[in-house]
């Protein structure tokens, strides 16, 4: 990595959670500084205490204000953003049509899409004028949703629409910045493989695996992922 790339600040929305964990680290073995946001304090300072390298914020990304205010922070320590991982997620579903709930459906997309709207408006301005990168993680179950995780795939599928939308924004606007989806079945970590030793997890995704699938984005061609899916599923 040059010095030009070390100096690089990448932010991890939702970096408590063991995707989150996993490519904070990773980025920071990279030379990346790191802000590392989260929602709540101990958990951050339990993941990433003894990290140099990490910038711990504490930010609702629900409230677009508090965002705002996070994104005006990095600019101002860090001299702003080169990539955006957004890794805020969340999973609610039922048994059919009509058990999914207005109170699950409102939760998945205050979670899941909202932060991102949030987080990807706020911090545009500062990827677009750093060739940077954004990137969410996707599901299949947007290809092939059922009745069961219908509220799931549809704030899914409200992910990879806007991702598209961003992309289209920095293409237009003449960057080289770029907006990638990442797609998952589902995510496995070696704390849930330790607690169900007897599952297989077929098609999971581990986490370290996605951790370096985000991690490998900001060294690719802009052309290659602006708009793509990228496809982490592993059978």
């Amino acid at each position: 990595m040059s010095a030009a790339e070390a100096a690089q600040t990448a932010v991890v929305a939702g970096a408590t959670n063991a995707s989150g964990v996993a490519l904070t680290r990773l980025l920071v073995e990279g030379g990346y500084g790191v802000v590392a946001v989260g929602s709540d304090a101990g958990r951050l300072d339990a993941a990433f205490g003894g990290f140099d390298g990490v910038d711990r914020q504490v930010c609702d990304l629900t409230d677009e204000s508090a965002v705002a205010a996070l994104a005006e922070r990095v600019r101002a320590d860090h001299g702003g953003a080169h990539a955006l991982f957004h890794l805020v997620g969340g999973w609610r579903g039922g048994k059919g049509i009509t058990t999914q709930t207005t109170s699950d459906y409102d939760a998945l997309h205050r979670s899941v899409f909202l932060t991102l709207f949030n987080t990807s408006r706020a911090f545009y301005d500062q990827l677009a004028a750093r060739n940077g990168r954004l990137a969410a993680v996707s599901a299949t179950a947007v290809a092939a949703p059922t009745a069961g995780n219908a509220s799931y795939a549809a704030v899914k599928a409200s992910v990879d629409a806007w991702l598209q939308a961003v992309a289209d924004g920095f293409a237009k606007d003449g960057t080289s910045a770029a907006a990638t989806a990442v797609v998952v079945k589902a995510l496995v970590d070696d704390a849930m493989r330790a607690q169900q030793p007897e599952r297989t997890f077929p098609g999971f995704t581990h986490v370290d695996e996605l951790a370096r699938i985000l991690a490998s984005l900001p060294g690719r061609p802009a052309p290659e992922i602006n708009g793509a899916r990228i496809d982490a599923v592993r059978g």
